[in-house]
């Protein structure tokens, strides 16, 4: 709906008033209405058009007079902006019962325009006017532009991200901006009884940063005009043309926060002596002379606003990929000291990043003050607005030997930082990221989830225990796109959620300790029962398929393990919309360690997928026919499906440490082709 201004007309002097281009000027016409007055009628000059808004039963008269109903309304427009002060004029005339005119209100109009423009498509484009703007909508139609948390670090000497900077340092910074334009259009003088006013509320402003883009003596400055501590920004010497704003955002959706952030600008009337003129009396609209006439008011009182343009950006929020993305870089630990050095590893892991055409990125030991658990530490991410995408990395509040890594060596140019610490609580092992993992894209009971669906390991909804800190957990929970789900993990003392993927689509692959009696049962039946596991490791027991199936213990661990894993499958069917075609069931036993169970060979689904090729922990199963049964089962299940398995030993440096493939490994993959904005939360 238009904007409205009021206007009081007046018989016995002329009315002056500015209005902005598309809104309507309501003329208040009941306070001069001449006692004797049964009619009136309007005209105006070309460029105004003259509304009566009306009961349908109250009608013209013959004459295009209208009665003097106190419910007529009387409302003009004005089309085009002015090129004169003063250059729309509106006549009212009042007449008697005998059709003689009484008196006559002259009303002086000046239309400028004041528009404040952004990305209002989300096409990387800023559109000239529009519709709603102060309104943002989700999906493929939805409206509204979008903003990006300034989070990396292109500003040369910065001690922390660019957000943290008050200023400007590089041009490159201006790219990771969005653009906002303050369109004025009209007379030049009456912008001296006028302000225009950019403002923010203040609940917004510690959320953004505002840059004025001005010249001096042809060099470009960036004014910081709003943001933490500034909320209004009086604009100098404004007239016709354009003003550049570059916005940053210093906040992510988080609680407290929808991620929603406007900005307003308002025509206010200055409050000093403000002159205006009194027309000569003339029986037609084409006249021009005046005579001047002052009103004197305080200097210190407050502007009346006349108008108010106001825009609506949200901060792009932070996503999750998941291994259906292409991987873009894979990041390793070295580790060389100490008997569990991971050179073994590494030969098997570049081995399997050559197959897979993707770059290797390999952590010096002295980076990682010997923390190899770089799954644990980061996730990768990214933001993206429409004009401009860059990856985003997360640092969890685990703070171990890895604690600065993601702030020194990965923050930089076009690549962004963001964490979440828990003041006061301390950090389980549920705050690690590889108790974190987000799905591809699923549909479930006809509502879809473009981007997949965020998977947190959590204990049972009804327990108390180990749970990841608030400030992580709100955190994902507000970024909205992702919708978490939370999956059953306190049970194993290794927390890691990993999806597979299929080039149908995805497989959901679950570690499954039935799946591994039955094959050790068969390999028992077909006479096998002697073959032994863990065959070649220097200092480690090896057991039989016999030992292992008579083992009584380990049947009743790996029940309880089953329990625990049905639960999972249970609800990520439902929550993920998968079948039980969807699932493949890998091979897995686990041993119980008070009330947590850790892998009892490298468990293979701690896998690391890049494309078709996937960096399986080596099983060292029991070899039948030269062949190690565990991985001969688990290529039979993937293969078909035009995977391509490399088995990588990380036995010493990672499984009895109690980790594996994917937990010693961190992957940036391509961002999803989907843009955020068009799904529906």
């Amino acid at each position: 709906m238009p904007q409205r201004h009021v206007v009081q007309m007046s018989t016995s002097h002329a009315s002056y008033a500015v209005c902005v281009l598309g809104t309507e000027v309501f003329l208040d016409t009941r306070r001069c209405t001449p006692k004797a007055a049964v009619s009136f009628d309007v005209y105006a000059t070309s460029a105004v058009t003259v509304h009566i808004i009306h009961n349908p039963t109250t009608k013209p008269m013959m004459n295009s007079r209208w009665p003097l109903d106190p419910d007529i309304e009387v409302v003009v427009t004005i089309s085009v902006t002015s090129t004169a002060i003063n250059d729309n004029k509106v006549k009212i005339s009042y007449y008697g019962q005998e059709d003689n005119e009484l008196s006559v209100a002259w009303l002086y109009l000046t239309c400028v325009d004041v528009s404040l423009d952004v990305d209002l498509n989300r096409n990387g484009r800023v559109k000239s006017r529009g519709k709603d703007k102060a309104k943002w909508t989700w999906g493929p139609d939805g409206q509204g532009a979008v903003l990006l948390v300034n989070c990396d670090r292109d500003s040369p000497g910065a001690v922390g991200t660019d957000s943290g900077q008050a200023d400007i340092r590089t041009t490159a910074d201006l790219q990771d901006m969005s653009v906002m334009l303050l369109r004025t259009q009209g007379p030049s003088a009456i912008f001296a009884d006028y302000q225009v006013v950019l403002h923010i509320p203040e609940s917004d402003a510690d959320k953004v940063r505002v840059f004025h883009a001005l010249r001096d003596d042809s060099h470009p400055r960036y004014k910081p005009v709003l943001g933490p501590d500034k909320l209004s920004y009086v604009l100098d010497h404004v007239g016709t043309g354009e003003n550049i704003f570059y916005i940053e955002g210093l906040a992510f959706p988080d609680v407290g926060f929808s991620g929603l952030v406007s900005f307003s600008a308002s025509l206010l009337e200055v409050p000093h002596q403000v002159c205006a003129t009194s027309p000569a009396k003339s029986p037609k609209l084409e006249f021009s002379t005046t005579t001047p006439w002052c009103i004197s008011s305080s200097q210190n009182a407050p502007g009346t606003p006349i108008f108010t343009d106001t825009v609506v950006f949200r901060v792009a929020p932070w996503i999750m990929t998941p291994n259906t993305q292409q991987p873009l870089e894979v990041f390793v630990c070295s580790i060389q000291q100490g008997s569990d050095s991971n050179e073994v590893f590494l030969e098997g892991l570049r081995a399997l990043l050559k197959k897979a055409n993707c770059k290797l990125t390999i952590c010096s030991e002295v980076e990682t003050r010997s923390d190899r658990w770089i799954q644990d530490e980061l996730e990768f991410g990214y933001v993206e607005a429409p004009h401009k995408t860059f990856p985003v990395v997360f640092d969890s509040p685990r703070n171990r030997g890895l604690k600065d890594f993601a702030f020194k060596k990965i923050l930089g140019p076009d690549f962004g930082y963001v964490t979440r610490e828990s003041p006061g609580k301390e950090v389980t092992s549920l705050d690690s990221f590889g108790n974190l993992d987000v799905s591809p894209p699923v549909t479930v009971r006809g509502k879809e989830y473009p981007l997949g669906r965020i998977l947190i390991g959590s204990p049972l909804p009804w327990a108390t225990g180990r749970r990841m800190s608030k400030a992580v957990r709100a955190f994902l929970y507000a970024q909205k796109v992702q919708a978490p789900v939370e999956v059953y993990s306190e049970w194993l003392t290794q927390q890691s959620v990993t999806p597979g993927l299929s080039p149908q689509g995805f497989r959901l692959l679950l570690a499954s300790p039935n799946a591994c009696y039955k094959l050790f049962k068969e390999m028992q039946r077909q006479g096998h029962g002697e073959a032994m596991q863990l065959v070649g490791l220097k200092g480690i027991q090896r057991r039989s398929i016999d030992d292992i199936l008579a083992d009584a213990s380990l049947k009743s661990d790996n029940r309880h393990v089953q329990r625990c894993i049905d639960w999972n499958r249970d609800l990520l069917k439902q929550e993920l919309g998968l079948s039980e075609q969807d699932i493949i069931d890998i091979p897995q036993l686990f041993i119980l360690k008070g009330t947590h169970a850790d892998a009892f060979f490298p468990n293979m689904v701690n896998m690391l997928v890049l494309g078709k090729h996937l960096g399986i922990p080596k099983p060292f199963g029991p070899k039948v026919g030269g062949q190690c049964c565990l991985e001969q089962r688990v290529r039979e299940l993937l293969e078909p499906l035009g995977l391509t398995c490399t088995f990588i030993n990380d036995f010493f440096s990672y499984h009895l440490l109690c980790g594996d493939v994917h937990c010693g490994t961190n992957v940036r993959r391509k961002p999803f082709a989907f843009k955020w904005w068009h799904m529906v939360p």
